[in-house]
């Protein structure tokens, strides 16, 4: 292998938690809730599915069933596909649901997996390629780069700055070109076996992590450096 794609979220990276989310926007907005009502109000974003990144809906309502399939292919489309999930609940402001949109971009609203910075140091020493790959309607790069990982990424391939969307292979045909490598000589690690196994009908070989908190995953993505050549 000379070269290896990375889904972001769910396999680099995880969200926050809701209830933090919507913590931390009612806090910068200057309004509390109480426990239990900040807690019911966590709970209902959730089954929504308002928080890119974290659960998808429970129940997607009827007329966001087209928005909710290109979601991905721009950030426009992206943004209001998630705020409309989060208008489902009933919020103290409604400016909030936008501001929720809004931190879920920001570097604080997520966490590296604990072996995401040893892997990918480690691809880098040994002269691998390294490209992220990514469903997602808004620039990703500060969240690599505020958590030092920015230096051992090669390439970024973003749905939204393309108008294509995983499983769709034009997508990873574009990382595979732009590390130079051959899609038979690529692996795609990714958490979703529809979107990131679209990598296998190009030739990629594909590696599946779960999306599980960062606590509860430390070492699932340490497996993929038995995939590629020690540097000689």
């Amino acid at each position: 292998m000379t070269a290896v794609l990375f889904d972001f979220s769910g396999t680099l990276f995880r969200v926050e938690p809701t209830e933090s989310w919507l913590r931390a926007v009612l806090d910068e907005a200057g309004l509390a809730l109480g426990d239990e009502e900040l807690a019911d109000a966590a709970r209902a974003l959730e089954e929504a599915g308002a928080l890119p990144g974290g659960a998808n809906p429970s129940q997607l309502p009827g007329e966001l069933v087209d928005l909710w399939a290109v979601r991905d292919s721009s950030a426009e489309l992206h943004r209001a596909a998630y705020t409309a999930l989060s208008r489902q609940v009933t919020l103290p402001d409604p400016a909030l649901h936008e501001a929720l949109y809004d931190r879920h971009m920001t570097p604080a609203a997520w966490a590296p997996y604990p072996d995401a910075a040893e892997v990918l140091r480690t691809l880098r020493e040994r002269g691998i390629g390294v490209g992220v790959v990514s469903n997602i309607g808004w620039d990703l790069r500060p969240v690599f780069r505020t958590h030092g990982l920015d230096p051992y990424v090669d390439a970024y391939v973003l749905s939204y700055e393309h108008g294509v969307q995983k499983p769709d292979p034009r997508l990873f045909a574009t990382a595979c070109a732009a590390l130079g490598a051959e899609p038979e000589e690529v692996v795609m690690v990714g958490d979703n076996r529809h979107a990131d196994g679209g990598a296998a009908a190009l030739g990629c070989g594909v590696h599946f992590v779960d999306h599980l908190p960062v606590a509860e995953r430390p070492d699932a993505l340490r497996p993929v450096l038995d995939q590629v050549p020690r540097k000689a």
